[in-house]
């Protein structure tokens, strides 16, 4: 459901409206059918709370006024995972981008047949090692925030420029 173009928009507006507020960064993001996954940085904690606190009220208002209607949207608070190595930051940029290609096409598809997903910021991303099939270019205003830690801006890339059809398994190899 949060695929489809009118609650898109509406959670792109949410994104738009709250990808950076105090100590609170979005940095990649896509929208699969059902849930959302977020790259973000925060300070701290409580940086981390309120501003997926917020983000998660804007997804919700937006949601609900696209949808006409009124109510709770999400059912389950979010999931956070301390990303500490830049193998492991590499590999959550790519399970975020990638992720719906796995479940559209299965474990063995291969590279130059797959384009960037147009629900999420990866045509916005500078680190892909190949362009992609087709590449849908978002406009508007951006989505995202600019990254400001080393392993969120450079780190990452110690281990490679991704690409776009590769997608590491949830787990321990992070």
């Amino acid at each position: 459901m949060l695929r489809k173009r009118r609650c898109y928009a509406a959670l792109r507006a949410a994104l738009v409206a709250g990808c950076e507020r105090s100590g609170f960064r979005v940095c990649h993001y896509s929208v699969l059918a059902t849930h959302i996954h977020l790259v973000v940085e925060a300070e701290n904690r409580e940086s981390l709370s309120h501003g997926m606190q917020g983000l998660v009220i804007r997804m919700a208002r937006q949601l609900n006024k696209a949808l006409g209607r009124s109510g709770r949207v999400f059912a389950d608070r979010y999931f956070a995972r301390a990303l500490k190595t830049p193998r492991e930051v590499r590999n959550a940029i790519a399970y975020v981008y990638n992720n719906e290609q796995r479940h559209r096409f299965g474990k063995g598809a291969g590279w130059r047949e797959i384009a960037y997903d147009r629900f999420s910021s990866a045509s916005t991303f500078d680190g892909w090692r190949v362009a992609a099939a087709t590449r849908h270019i978002e406009t508007g205003p951006p989505a995202v925030a600019r990254a400001q830690s080393w392993l969120l801006r450079v780190g990452w890339r110690r281990h490679g420029l991704l690409v776009p059809a590769y997608v590491p398994q949830w787990g321990n190899r992070w």
